[in-house]
Protein backbone atom coordinates (compact mmCIF):
# COMPACT_ATOMS: atom_id res chain seq x y z
CA UNK A 1 0.00 0.00 0.00
CA UNK A 2 1.29 3.57 -0.88
CA UNK A 3 1.62 7.15 0.71
CA UNK A 4 0.54 9.35 -1.15
CA UNK A 5 0.91 13.90 0.17
CA UNK A 6 -1.46 16.23 -1.67
CA UNK A 7 -2.18 19.48 -0.89
CA UNK A 8 -5.92 19.97 -1.86
CA UNK A 9 -7.93 23.24 -1.95
CA UNK A 10 -9.84 23.66 1.37
CA UNK A 11 -13.29 24.37 -0.45
CA UNK A 12 -12.72 20.66 -2.45
CA UNK A 13 -11.96 19.09 0.80
CA UNK A 14 -14.11 19.50 2.67
CA UNK A 15 -16.94 18.80 0.43
CA UNK A 16 -15.27 15.50 -0.59
CA UNK A 17 -15.07 14.92 3.55
CA UNK A 18 -18.39 15.37 3.62
CA UNK A 19 -18.96 12.97 0.65
CA UNK A 20 -17.15 10.33 2.09
CA UNK A 21 -18.81 11.00 6.00
CA UNK A 22 -22.05 9.98 3.99
CA UNK A 23 -20.85 7.12 1.62
CA UNK A 24 -18.61 5.44 4.36
CA UNK A 25 -20.33 6.42 8.11
CA UNK A 26 -16.82 7.97 9.50
CA UNK A 27 -15.71 4.46 9.72
CA UNK A 28 -11.70 3.65 10.29
CA UNK A 29 -10.12 4.35 6.77
CA UNK A 30 -13.13 6.11 5.02
CA UNK A 31 -10.97 8.63 3.56
CA UNK A 32 -8.71 6.39 2.17
CA UNK A 33 -11.44 4.06 0.44
CA UNK A 34 -12.99 6.74 -1.01
CA UNK A 35 -9.49 8.69 -2.06
CA UNK A 36 -8.84 5.15 -3.70
CA UNK A 37 -12.13 4.79 -5.49
CA UNK A 38 -11.87 8.43 -6.78
CA UNK A 39 -8.83 7.59 -8.10
CA UNK A 40 -9.82 4.18 -9.50
CA UNK A 41 -12.97 6.05 -11.19
CA UNK A 42 -10.00 8.73 -12.67
CA UNK A 43 -8.07 6.33 -13.99
CA UNK A 44 -11.13 4.22 -15.70
CA UNK A 45 -12.37 7.67 -17.44
CA UNK A 46 -9.41 8.46 -18.85
CA UNK A 47 -8.29 4.85 -20.55
CA UNK A 48 -12.10 5.34 -21.52
CA UNK A 49 -11.64 8.61 -23.22
CA UNK A 50 -7.90 7.05 -24.90
CA UNK A 51 -9.68 4.12 -26.25
CA UNK A 52 -12.42 5.87 -27.73
CA UNK A 53 -10.19 8.85 -29.34
CA UNK A 54 -8.03 5.94 -30.95
CA UNK A 55 -11.37 4.31 -32.68
CA UNK A 56 -12.46 7.47 -33.83
CA UNK A 57 -8.97 8.16 -35.32
CA UNK A 58 -9.10 4.77 -36.97
CA UNK A 59 -12.92 5.68 -37.97
CA UNK A 60 -11.64 9.01 -39.64
CA UNK A 61 -8.68 6.91 -41.46
CA UNK A 62 -11.11 4.41 -42.52
CA UNK A 63 -11.43 0.87 -43.88
CA UNK A 64 -10.23 -1.20 -46.60
CA UNK A 65 -12.61 -3.86 -47.48
CA UNK A 66 -10.69 -4.97 -50.75
CA UNK A 67 -12.39 -5.67 -54.11
CA UNK A 68 -15.61 -5.99 -54.32
CA UNK A 69 -16.22 -10.05 -55.66
CA UNK A 70 -20.00 -10.42 -56.63
CA UNK A 71 -21.97 -7.53 -58.43
CA UNK A 72 -25.43 -8.55 -57.54
CA UNK A 73 -27.46 -10.36 -54.73
CA UNK A 74 -27.90 -13.53 -56.97
CA UNK A 75 -24.05 -14.09 -57.45
CA UNK A 76 -24.01 -14.83 -53.48
CA UNK A 77 -27.34 -17.07 -53.99
CA UNK A 78 -27.85 -19.73 -55.75
CA UNK A 79 -31.53 -20.44 -56.24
Amino acid sequence: MGTITVNVDDDVERRFRKVADITYHKKKGYLGRAITEAMTYWIYEKKQREISEKQLKLLEKGFNFGRKLYGAREDLYER
